[in-house]
């Protein structure tokens, strides 16, 4: 664990993670990033510092267990993960543990019992939606985030039928892909809840049967034609000018050209043909979509109708948040939560957001150099633990990384590397940011 040297051995110091979304419904259950918090838990048992952990939300996947109810889901938690609750345990006996429910383990709010099950791992189980911890003399404001969500807003906290619009996508959708990811030709449908936000669904499915459950014959012979439709495109413009007699030198000297390497030659005419045609077809029939599809975008902003998952920034609601927390409690300099997936810090009001990120794989989509190719999503860890000190400066927040292997080279085809090449994410943690007494927030210069 890191340590200021302007921090004194009696001043808190408040570790934070969150969105694990441990346990789940068969391949649900493995986390793969679990050696990890291992590891971190262990270090953080032996800190030499006035620490506290503070797990921000869905440390487990309540919801995505969907053939047990009540306390049978913390007995499952027990028998899968038992290296995990030793743990706990251990770290417990040195470092207060924190523990606030999120959305999918909202029901850790709803049943008295699990506060005293997880007492028996030294985790303090607090059923409230936020909490507040003191550092220097400034505050911190806690909170899992999806109470500013309305898809998982929880209306009646700690009803443990509470059943918001994400209770049903993670139950109907998340869970099954549990069971049904290992007949893949791949294990890869498991990474469901890698997807954020879930508007990128359809896209990512379209892309992983594309390139890992198409039948490769099929895929490799549709790869010409798709990777030629973007010249295929222009090819059908200047056939369409050649047939109304408008401009026919474009075509005249791709036959004459052509035409100089035989029966080769006339197979890449009838390629082109083929091709051209189609894209033509396709042409036409997209210039009305398009604007079909941009009127129906500006009906839909004018009514809301689906606003928030089409046309609000959805980190927008916790700037708001944040921004009350800071007027109604002026002592308050940061507002930390998770949710999003997100590790990022942003400036408001002379305060600052913390999100916490997720110790879930993340995917960036990336699209192809060439053609209309399906995209390809870059698989990572961001694993970290944000680590909220005070100093002689003000309050300091840092991201504390966690390594663990990048497993595109396991996860992504050849063909997906290639078509993607000098496109790879390289995603980095924010900053070191420090919230000065004045409400002043200051970020080190970028270094090249």
């Amino acid at each position: 664990m890191s340590q200021s040297s302007e921090a004194t051995a009696d001043e808190p110091v408040y570790y934070v993670i969150s969105d694990l979304h441990i346990g789940g419904d068969e391949q649900l259950e493995d986390a793969e990033f679990l050696d990890e918090l291992l590891g971190f838990l262990e270090r953080l048992e032996t800190a030499e510092e006035n620490a506290e952990l503070i797990i921000n939300g869905d440390a487990f996947g309540l919801w995505e267990f969907t053939a047990i109810e009540g306390l049978a889901k913390f007995d499952r938690l027990e028998e899968t993960y038992p290296k995990l609750f030793d743990q706990f345990r251990a770290t417990g006996d040195s470092v207060p543990i924190t523990l606030l429910p999120g959305n999918h383990d909202h029901e850790l709010a709803a049943y008295d019992e699990y506060v005293e099950r997880f007492a028996e791992y030294n985790v303090n189980l607090v059923q409230d939606e936020s909490i507040t911890r003191e550092v220097g003399e400034q505050a911190i404001h806690f909170e899992h985030g999806h109470q500013r969500d309305p898809n998982n807003r929880i209306e009646d906290w700690g009803n443990p039928h509470a059943s918001p619009l994400g209770y049903f996508y993670n139950t109907l959708v998340t869970s099954r892909a549990g069971k049904l990811s290992h007949r893949g030709r791949y294990n890869w449908l498991k990474d469901v809840q890698a997807v954020t936000p879930t508007e990128r669904m359809p896209v990512w499915l379209i892309s992983k049967y594309f390139y890992r459950e198409m039948n490769p014959l099929l895929r490799y012979a549709l790869v010409p034609f798709l990777l030629l439709f973007n010249i295929s495109a222009l090819l059908s413009v200047l056939a369409g000018l050649d047939l109304a007699g408008v401009w026919s030198m474009p075509v005249d000297r791709t036959v004459s050209f052509l035409g100089q390497f035989g029966t080769a030659g006339t197979a890449v005419w009838f390629l082109l043909s083929v091709n051209v045609a189609i894209a033509g077809l396709l042409v036409l029939v997209g210039i009305p979509l398009y604007f079909i599809r941009r009127d129906v975008r500006k009906t839909i902003q004018r009514f809301g109708v689906f606003e928030t998952a089409l046309t609000v920034d959805a980190e927008a609601p916790y700037v708001e948040a944040a921004r009350d927390v800071f007027a109604e409690r002026p002592d308050t300099a940061i507002f930390c939560y998770g949710h999003t997936h997100r590790p990022t810090t942003r400036e408001t009001d002379g305060g600052l957001l913390v999100n916490s990120g997720t110790w879930l794989k993340r995917l960036h989509r990336r699209d192809g150099i060439i053609g209309v190719l399906p995209p390809v999503f870059f698989p990572s860890y961001q694993l970290c633990a944000v680590r909220i000190a005070a100093e002689s400066e003000g309050v300091a927040v840092e991201y504390e990384s966690i390594e663990k292997s990048n497993p595109s080279a396991e996860e992504l085809t050849l063909t997906e590397r290639l078509l993607t090449l000098g496109r790879e994410p390289n995603p980095e943690l924010p900053d070191r940011t420090v919230v000065g007494d004045e409400s002043t927030v200051s970020t080190p210069e970028a270094v090249d």
